[in-house]
């Protein structure tokens, strides 16, 4: 069957013309670009990217296919994927489905053999630049009409996070933690377990007196889509929770925590999305390499404002990537140490949140 022809029609007018390959649905949504080289699973399924459109930098996409063990959530909310090359014939024992059936299935359009490079180059410079994945013969003046009638989404966290508790247990359990889902990734609940932790994870709208109901020996606040500051309840929990718990908060998290401890939070240009980003940790002078995914950050200047410390700082731009408060027992990171995908060189993370926890015997 030959595939249909699409076109990527752009909000300033230009257009990119290619095959589709997954759902023939139109979709009109944010275009932003990763490098990462693998992992397209785990991008595809991470809800911080809830209707985006993902740019793929990496020439082929889909060469080892799609495997069910590798989701980090299980109903992919992204907007659309670009790549140079789809590959439908992967090559790998582990593989259940192909890209293009699980996009297909999700209700995803997907594009391929567009020039990935210069839409790059062209997202380089354009910050929030929206875009819509369409049919050929659909005019550029409709098709940008149809992108300044869609309303961008606000509500975003609460569209991916869990609409009920649910608990991820381990055997010989060494701590419980609640974890906060504001769109999380599920490699965060399996770094929890594997560190001895029973991970009971809440509706991003939970309060502080709910939380704090579990006993909990402490509280993760995961990563999510779109501004924290769409989502000043969470801020709010989180004042309410300083002090009385450990807290570690990672990207959307990590920004929630800035906020609530009175920082304040600026969009950076372009947002950082891959796994190849320089992070220096100011205490050891190690540079680490990180995987991330955002479009705003921890405004610096703010930061002395507050009781937080500079953690972290971005080699590429010199901003903020990480907070912590020792009084309090907080730290927060704006890149994924869980590397679902990415490089695993700041994982050690965990354990320094665990570090924090009071020692005490478990009751059996």
């Amino acid at each position: 069957m030959k595939n249909p022809e699409k076109k990527l029609v752009l909000e300033d007018g230009r257009e990119f013309r290619g095959l589709g390959f997954a759902s023939d649905e139109e979709r009109v949504g944010e275009l932003v670009f990763n490098t990462s080289m693998v992992g397209y699973q785990e991008i595809l399924s991470d809800p911080s990217y809830s209707d985006q459109i993902i740019v793929m930098t990496y020439p082929l996409i889909g060469n080892y296919g799609i495997t069910d063990e590798d989701y980090e959530t299980k109903f992919p909310s992204i907007g659309g994927m670009i790549v140079k090359e789809n590959n439908d014939s992967p090559s790998n024992f582990r593989y259940t489905k192909t890209l293009a059936e699980v996009l297909e299935e999700n209700g995803i359009p997907g594009i391929s053999g567009l020039d990935t490079r210069m839409l790059t180059r062209i997202l380089r410079d354009a910050n929030g630049l929206r875009a819509i994945i369409t049919n050929e013969d659909t005019p550029v003046e409709e098709a940008i009409k149809k992108i300044k009638s869609s309303p961008r989404p606000k509500d975003l966290v609460s569209k991916v996070s869990c609409k009920k508790r649910w608990f991820a247990r381990t055997t010989n359990c060494k701590y419980d933690i609640v974890a906060i889902d504001c769109g999380m990734k599920l490699n965060m609940v399996r770094n929890l377990n594997s560190h001895g932790c029973n991970v009971i994870v809440v509706p991003w709208n939970t309060s502080a007196e709910q939380i704090l109901d579990f006993n909990p020996d402490g509280v993760l606040i995961s990563n999510g889509p779109g501004s924290p500051e769409d989502v000043p309840e969470v801020v709010e929990t989180l004042k309410k929770l300083r002090g009385k718990v450990p807290m570690f908060g990672i990207c959307l998290g990590h920004q929630l925590l800035a906020l609530a401890y009175g920082a304040k939070i600026c969009e950076i240009n372009p947002g950082h999305r891959g796994g190849n980003h320089p992070v220096k940790e100011l205490k050891t002078g190690k540079v680490l390499i990180t995987s991330q995914n955002h479009g705003f950050a921890v405004d610096k200047d703010s930061v002395d404002e507050t009781s937080l410390k500079i953690t972290h700082i971005n080699l590429l731009d010199n901003t903020v990537e990480g907070l912590e408060c020792e009084e309090d027992k907080v730290i927060s990171v704006q890149f994924h140490p869980e590397s679902a995908p990415g490089p695993q060189d700041t994982i050690y993370l965990f354990d320094r949140f665990l570090q924090m926890i009071p020692q005490k015997e478990k009751q059996l």
